[in-house]
């Protein structure tokens, strides 16, 4: 079999290249710029470089097909939310190979924080009350109703504009801090206490052929986790069921939770595939992805993973009575990049950071919105979509001013 993994800079696209390569399948990598990490993992057949999915979007998929046609690619796997934009062209990606993903509207109602709660409402899921601003006065009303609350964007990922009054993210951003928009609407939910815990989940035409559940016990800036342990995935199992066979979804889904005194709350879902693979063995990954009829297989409760890189940066910006922990870490929890055998994605990581940094000093941007900022979909039209996939984004647009 011969796959292509796109947006191969990103941590878990590097994981899945070279667990994919071990399990003996042609992997081609591809990304905006030819030192993403991914597209440098050994044993890869080639590496190849594309336009930005979210700046030219046309031109992005023109090169996926060419790809697909010249190395008579098998299935296409999405590695980010290039996702989106992928999934805009399953008419002319269906009839040449697999596009491991759903369809854009399963995908835009999945991402959107509101129907993404309605639907969990629909299908008899834990979801905190929610509701929608489309501008400043009703933010502020939504928050006054609450005495403990957290709004997030409709579209983010990885912790980006949230707001609360509660937790450690409590002083990150002043209700006066928050513009909504009918373009960029938030919700505003309740604030539910107990720890977050979150899932990658693989499927095909809605059933689980591999699942994992996990939190982050270290996390940058209290959003965005760099360490990884699995918990015992049977407690989500039956919530993802349920959501596979009611879309009958066919790609890869990540969802994240607080585990409360009802039980998982859901909280929101990324319709792509997240840290959650790195927790999951090779011949699982591979079998998952690649073949229907896989068994469904769970996570061993108690693996640990990190981002090593960025742990090392979390050093210097931490108390002094961390560091002990953090260089334990450093030592005994295994790499999401680093291999013995296949060094060259760390070399490759480091490179690709500084890119990323200088983009940032330039932009006067936060480096994790930069890392991904060309290949992310924050619910705006795509160059080239159908009127289909229009009318998609402008029911979405009509929920978020009617339901507030």
């Amino acid at each position: 079999m011969k796959v292509l993994v796109t947006s191969s800079r990103m941590p878990f696209a590097v994981d899945m290249i070279r667990k994919l390569v071990e399990q003996g399948i042609e992997v081609h990598a591809s990304d905006t710029f030819a030192s993403a990490p991914g597209s440098h993992v050994k044993g890869i057949a080639a590496h190849h470089v594309t336009a930005s999915p979210a700046h030219a979007t046309p031109q992005f998929i023109d090169d996926v097909i060419k790809l697909v046609g010249d190395h008579q690619i098998d299935m296409v796997i999405p590695g980010f939310e290039d996702t989106f934009y992928l999934a805009t062209a399953h008419d002319r990606l269906d009839p040449i190979t697999t596009l491991f993903t759903g369809t854009f509207e399963q995908l835009a109602h999945l991402h959107d924080k509101l129907t993404f709660s309605d639907m969990c409402e629909q299908i008899g899921l834990n979801t905190p009350h929610t509701k929608v601003a489309t501008n400043e006065d009703e933010f502020k009303a939504e928050v006054a109703e609450r005495e403990q609350w957290f709004a997030r964007a409709c579209f983010l990922r990885g912790g980006v504009s949230v707001a609360t009054n509660t937790g450690p993210l409590a002083t990150r951003r002043t209700i006066d801090d928050v513009h909504p928009t009918v373009d960029n609407p938030w919700i505003v939910q309740n604030f539910v206490e107990g720890p977050m815990v979150c899932s990658y989940t693989v499927f095909h035409n809605g059933k689980v052929t591999a699942h994992s559940q996990y939190q982050a016990p270290r996390q940058w800036k209290d959003s965005t986790g760099i360490e990884f342990e699995a918990v015992d995935a049977n407690e989500s199992l039956p919530i993802v069921t349920k959501i596979g066979e009611h879309l009958g979804y066919t790609g890869q889904l990540s969802f994240d939770y607080v585990r409360g005194p009802e039980g998982l709350t859901m909280i929101e879902c990324n319709p792509r595939p997240t840290d959650g693979i790195l927790l999951l063995p090779a011949d699982v990954v591979a079998g998952a992805i690649t073949n229907p009829d896989f068994p469904q297989t769970l996570a061993v409760t108690g693996q640990k993973i990190e981002l090593r890189w960025a742990v090392a940066a979390q050093i210097f910006t931490e108390s002094p009575k961390k560091m002990p922990k953090s260089i334990h870490d450093l030592v005994h929890v295994p790499d999401a990049a680093f291999s013995i055998h296949d060094w060259m994605p760390t070399m490759y990581s480091l490179l690709s950071l500084g890119h990323f940094e200088k983009d940032a000093l330039k932009t006067h941007g936060h480096l994790f919105d930069v890392m991904t900022e060309d290949i992310d979909w924050n619910g705006t039209p795509i160059e080239g979509m159908s009127t289909a996939d229009q009318a998609v984004l402008d029911s979405l647009e009509h929920a978020a001013t009617t339901t507030a």
